[in-house]
């Protein structure tokens, strides 16, 4: 006898002496019985073979000896006569060889076949309850870690959020001085001193940008990212972004290229987002583009949308990966000696900017070929 079966709904193994499956919680019993008495083409001929309550009963031969009713000779006698008429092609159900045989009456037959089909009945009713209470179980788990995660993002954002303000204060001193050394206003400065200087204030105004970026960020995440909405000439946003990421272009000699359409109109946007947006689209092109390579942007106006694009030489990212730039504080280079750096925030919050807009960012791309990131923004209507 084997000393361990396998649970016919998940697989698990469980000893034959087990009722419930310890994994699924599957009536094992039940499924044995409901497996046992399947009804196929290979197991019941329909055309020839009476549908009545007895198919829907297993072992009834059996139950009818524990009833006392039959006794195990008269089983075999009927069990000798159901195989002989089922080679003959002429099958019979065991109830009805019984009956022919007359070793039982169908008053009885009727009984045992109602009592069989009630406790069946019953098993079922009570499988679909454990089965409900396991369903109701897992549902109640998964809302409690949902709720737990829901709590550690917020904590999360509290702590960002706190962090971020509070070095703004001494951020703030270090800019005022560096300025003030800057302006010669603290004494003069030989060339060294002026090169350390320059570095210095790069620095700062770096650091100063992370700071706003998870500012922005923790707004973001708790739906407090408000919009000043005004017209805006989309040329002037563009133009504006690409002077500040001019510098950047140069010192990686990468080339920067715009293509405007003529009579493109007025936007309904909040300018400085969308600049911002513009502006770190840029710098992820350049930064992930070799040198040589190109950056361009184009403004285009389709359907009544201003659509306006930025599209690079660089590394490219892999459509499987695409989804994962998006994701805060991720980086698809996870190495230690990753060879970009960055705080992972910057697309996080550019498409959070631009669905704010009411619309979406869209990326194609191809390794080793580039990238293309999309957006569209609603015109203003004369």
């Amino acid at each position: 006898m084997p000393t361990e079966v396998a649970c016919p709904r998940c697989g698990y193994v469980v000893s034959p002496q087990d009722r419930q499956c310890p994994s699924c919680g599957i009536d094992l019993v039940l499924a044995a019985v409901l497996a046992e008495n399947t009804l196929t083409s290979s197991n019941l001929d329909l055309a020839r073979t009476p549908i009545t309550p007895e198919i829907l009963v297993p072992r009834l031969g059996e139950y009818l000896i524990e009833k006392g009713v039959l006794i195990p000779e008269q089983l075999q006698i009927a069990l000798d006569r159901h195989q002989e008429l089922a080679a003959a092609g002429a099958p019979r159900l065991v109830g009805q060889v019984l009956l022919d045989l007359g070793f039982i009456d169908r008053e009885i037959l009727d009984q045992v076949v109602t009592e069989q089909i009630l406790q069946l009945q019953s098993a079922l009713q009570q499988s679909n309850r454990q089965l409900e209470w396991r369903v109701q179980e897992r549902t109640q788990d998964l809302q409690n870690a949902l709720n737990k995660v829901s709590e550690l993002n917020q904590l999360k954002s509290n702590f960002i959020s706190n962090i971020s303000h509070e070095l703004r204060t001494p951020l703030t001193h270090i800019k005022g001085y560096l300025n003030l050394l800057a302006e010669g206003t603290l004494g003069s400065l030989n060339k060294d001193q002026s090169e350390a200087l320059e570095v210095l204030l790069r620095s700062e105004a770096r650091l100063e940008q992370l700071i706003e970026d998870l500012i922005w960020f923790t707004l973001a995440s708790r739906g407090e990212l408000t919009l000043n909405l005004y017209s805006c000439n989309v040329t002037d946003l563009i133009q504006t972004s690409l002077s500040r990421a001019e510098k950047l272009a140069r010192a990686r000699k990468i080339s920067l290229q715009v293509i405007l359409a003529v009579g493109l109109p007025m936007v309904q946007v909040d300018g400085d987002k969308i600049t911002w947006v513009l502006l770190q689209l840029l710098d992820n092109a350049i930064k992930f583009t070799p040198q040589g390579g190109k950056v361009k942007v184009d403004a285009a106006l389709e359907d009544g949308l201003v659509k306006v694009s930025v599209t690079d030489t660089g590394i490219g990212i892999s459509p499987d990966r695409i989804e994962e730039i998006f994701e805060p504080f991720h980086q698809l280079d996870e190495s230690d000696k990753r060879h970009y750096g960055g705080t992972g925030l910057g697309l996080a919050l550019v498409r959070r900017i631009v669905e704010a807009h009411g619309t979406r960012i869209k990326v194609q791309s191809e390794i080793g070929k580039g990238s293309r990131f999309e957006f569209e923004l609603p015109s203003v209507k004369k």
